[in-house]
């Protein structure tokens, strides 16, 4: 299995929906710029910012657009920032580093947010939100392959690829696949376009984005629609109710007043009550 400890960590200022906000100094317990600040009760890494966790890129959820970290996961903790009269800035870092919550302990990242599926292994280390997007697992393959079901990838002998330390690749193997490990979406795509594999184990919602485009689509297609219960959560330290307390009063404001609506529509596609209001997991 691959590691993803060798990629570069990048800070970069996300696009934000609070834009023109002044950032609250006042209740700042520190210089501004740098050291630790409380606002509205949530204490945050560096003064006047959301330090968010993420791994690029992984669209629809966060991607460089333009030189810009956008996304359906940037504009939801936009609304999170703006709440606190900050603006959010993304921090770049190993995908492996969300199941740890190592650079949420470190005090590097307030929060992490990278499409991350909630499970009971991860609550051991850090604690989730409320759930605010339900995702299922695509089987998507190379069109000349002649693959029609995820069981036909070993029946007929072909390669199957997933993102490291996912739960597409933790399915996989549970089904008796060995897959390829890839580093990161982009990757896992890439290795099914230029045949290290022949099918993949990913996420709908990056599959659906990525047919949009004419070339993939003719090459390309969906073969299987794995449901496994999967559900999206952001992730706070242990123990950091104030955010995990903020957090969920933006996503459920958001739900009331149509926004995520609007968000989901945006970097999703058409709106999927169900997919886009899950029951809060069992904590």
């Amino acid at each position: 299995m691959k590691t993803l400890l060798g990629r570069r960590t990048r800070l970069l200022a996300a696009t934000t929906l609070t834009a023109g906000l002044v950032l609250v100094a006042g209740c700042s317990s520190g210089g501004s710029g740098s050291g630790k600040t409380t606002v509205k009760g949530v204490h945050l890494a560096k003064a006047g910012q959301l330090t968010t966790c993420t791994h690029l890129p992984y669209p629809p959820f966060q991607s460089e657009i333009d030189g810009k970290v956008q996304g359906f996961d940037v504009s939801l903790i936009d609304l999170v920032a703006g709440n606190l009269g900050v603006k959010q800035q993304i921090l770049d870092t190993p995908f492996e580093n969300f199941k740890t919550g190592a650079f949420l302990n470190s005090g590097q990242c307030d929060l992490a947010a990278a499409g991350m599926t909630i499970t009971a292994e991860r609550k051991k280390n850090v604690d989730f939100s409320d759930p605010y997007f339900e995702a299922t697992q695509a089987v998507l393959v190379n069109k000349s392959a002649g693959i029609t079901s995820l069981a036909d990838v070993k029946a007929k002998g072909k390669k199957l690829g997933a993102q490291a330390q996912t739960t597409g690749e933790d399915y996989a193997r549970s089904k008796g696949y060995d897959p390829v490990s890839f580093a990161s979406s982009d990757a896992v795509l890439n290795g099914l376009r230029t045949g290290q594999v022949q099918a993949v184990v990913i996420d709908y919602p990056v599959v659906q984005g990525w047919l949009k485009d004419k070339a993939n689509a003719d090459a390309f297609k969906v073969v299987d629609n794995l449901k496994t219960g999967e559900q999206y959560g952001f992730t706070v330290k242990k123990g950091n109710k104030a955010l995990l307390d903020a957090i969920n009063k933006a996503l459920r404001d958001a739900k009331a007043d149509g926004t995520y609506k609007k968000i989901y529509e945006k970097w999703i596609g058409p709106y999927n009550a169900s997919v886009a209001s899950p029951a809060p997991s069992a904590s």
